[in-house]
């Protein structure tokens, strides 16, 4: 049975470590706003436009964006309305423990590199 319920967490796993990424958690925060080109995001990102292209590729292999085209054109936002709900979840969560995640030494901002991809 325990087996039953580790594979059960499996989906929930993999969407976690989606959302992991920063860049990945700031196109998704961006994306809650709106929907946007992918030049768009390279700008407001500071990031090029094969990392955006890289990173929106990912979020749409999870199901979590979709797009759009119009002419030549891709226009890019959220499929799932429920991921606006995960993330003032999150910031709720943030909020009721001081952001002590933040704090973690495994995962916080001072965290090893090589600990925080286990």
């Amino acid at each position: 049975m325990a087996a039953d319920t580790a594979a059960g967490m499996l989906p929930a796993v993999a969407l976690f470590h989606s959302l992991a990424d920063q860049t990945r958690l700031r196109i998704v925060q961006r994306l809650a706003a709106g929907e946007v080109r992918v030049v768009d995001l390279t700008g407001e990102l500071g990031l090029a436009q094969s990392t955006v292209s890289k990173h929106l590729a990912c979020l749409r292999d999870c199901g979590l964006v979709d797009f759009r085209t119009e002419g030549r054109q891709s226009f890019y936002s959220l499929s799932r309305p429920e991921l606006l709900d995960l993330l003032a979840s999150a910031q709720a969560l943030l909020a009721a423990t001081g952001a002590a995640v933040a704090l973690c030494p495994t995962y916080g901002p001072g965290a090893d590199a090589a600990q925080v991809t286990r």
